[in-house]
């Protein structure tokens, strides 16, 4: 008689092999610990630090991000010419630069430069991570590694989220410069640990500029010479916009980007001036994601690994549609039924999170030119940089014709999508 032999236990958790790539776990960890301490609280600190009004703070902050945007254009080339971990470890280095230079901050003009250079930092390091997955993932392994990499960033992010609250409500102007000290360290250690860092095998575009064989242990071929890299060079940015199919995942990729926004720019401002209720209510919601995504992620991709990414990303699309579509019917529902259906809706766009974000990282991947990754992922990251530039004012705007408005752009917007993803699979 014999007996099944169950898989390692890391294996039925979804999880991939990590030995030798704590360093970049640590840095994905410390880079979100750090955005989650700042992210709520930067138009606070100006507020409480500064003379200026909220409206100067606002559009000097908006004025920092649009100057950012050519970031990640800037950003392509510098991959491929000096790896995914040499310009992220920049980004982070840079950021931390930039968060000490908010303790001068005083006037607009200063608030615009430390912006600037914190949002340079951040498109930067965002830029570079998915070629840092590709340096750190074993074969057949990469999904898995985008899985843990999100559930990094949302712990991260919601455990930096809670203890700036704390600063915030207990230290006054000196919390809130000790929040602004704590992330400029929290970036300086993710850079040093990313520096240190020394992968074992390398892509072209991902990381080091010498490729190891796996388990080799000596270099598999030699760093590209002058003209190998020159040739490489030529087709430059317009070899990628030549390439539809990758131009149509950048495209159906917004609609991703958009309903990320919820979060951030309009679930909050949906419940109060929307759904009339407290403010406070967002809370809830934004742990109820947190931890959703942090105990779910790695083992939803184990378990949709064996499927098509487009398929799988296609899934997500019509399950944020469905999620969307359940916040836009609140605005209609009785008041007894609002909570209850804010939690449903908020678990579904979780769902649809944990489902697509991993395989959708895969496609920008694996649709890419290995030669020119740098410049592939630049324009990917432009689709984020772009939906987050235009995202506030239209949701705002659509908002102001009713509160069932934005939710409805978004779920027409998931399944527009969802043709979109199918297409790229009949396409060569």
């Amino acid at each position: 008689m014999t007996t099944a032999t169950l898989p390692p236990l890391r294996d039925r958790l979804g999880l991939p092999r990590t030995a030798g790539r704590h360093r970049l776990i640590g840095a994905h960890l410390v880079d979100s610990l750090g955005t989650g301490l700042i992210l709520a609280f930067t138009l606070v600190y100006f507020a409480r630090t500064t003379t200026l009004t909220l409206a100067g703070i606002g559009a000097a902050v908006s004025t920092a991000r649009l100057l950012a945007l050519p970031t990640a254009i800037v950003v392509g080339p510098l991959i491929d010419r000096y790896g995914a971990r040499a310009v992220a470890a920049g980004g982070n280095a840079l950021s931390a630069l930039a968060y000490c230079g908010f303790l001068a901050a005083g006037r607009a003009w200063q608030i615009v430069l430390v912006c600037l250079l914190a949002q340079i930092g951040h498109v930067s390091y965002w830029t570079s991570s998915t070629g840092l997955v590709v340096l750190a993932s074993a074969e057949g392994e990469r999904t898995r590694w985008f899985a843990l990499v999100q559930t990094l960033r949302n712990t991260g992010m919601g455990l930096g989220g809670a203890l700036g609250a704390v600063l915030v409500a207990g230290g006054g102007t000196g919390g809130l410069r000790a929040l602004v000290l704590l992330n400029a360290a929290s970036y300086a250690v993710a850079a040093g640990l990313l520096a240190s860092w020394r992968p074992a095998a390398a892509a072209p575009g991902a990381g080091s500029r010498t490729a190891v064989a796996p388990g080799a242990g000596t270099p598999a071929a030699a760093a590209p010479g002058a003209g190998e890299r020159a040739a490489r060079e030529r087709g430059g940015y317009r070899a990628v916009l030549r390439d539809r199919r990758y131009l149509l995942l950048v495209v159906v990729h917004l609609a991703f980007v958009f309903g990320s926004m919820i979060i951030s720019m309009l679930l909050a401002v949906y419940l109060t001036d929307g759904l009339h209720r407290d403010a406070w209510l967002a809370g809830p919601l934004l742990v109820l994601n947190g931890v959703q995504v942090v105990l779910t992620q790695n083992a939803v991709a184990r378990r949709l690994e064996r499927f098509r990414p487009t398929r799988v990303v296609a899934a997500g699309s019509l399950l944020n549609a469905l999620s969307f579509a359940l916040f836009a019917l609140l605005a209609a529902a009785p008041g007894w039924l609002v909570p209850a259906g804010l939690f449903v809706a908020m678990a579904v766009f979780n769902v649809a999170e944990t489902v697509a974000t991993p395989f959708a990282e895969e496609l920008s991947v694996s649709l890419a030119d290995p030669d020119r990754r740098g410049r592939y992922l630049a324009v990917y990251q432009l689709s984020w940089n772009t939906g987050q530039a235009v995202a506030p004012g239209l949701l705002t705007l659509l908002l102001g014709h009713g509160p069932a408005w934005p939710w409805l752009f978004l779920s027409a917007l998931g399944l527009a999508a969802v043709p979109g993803l199918l297409r790229l699979e009949r396409m060569r």
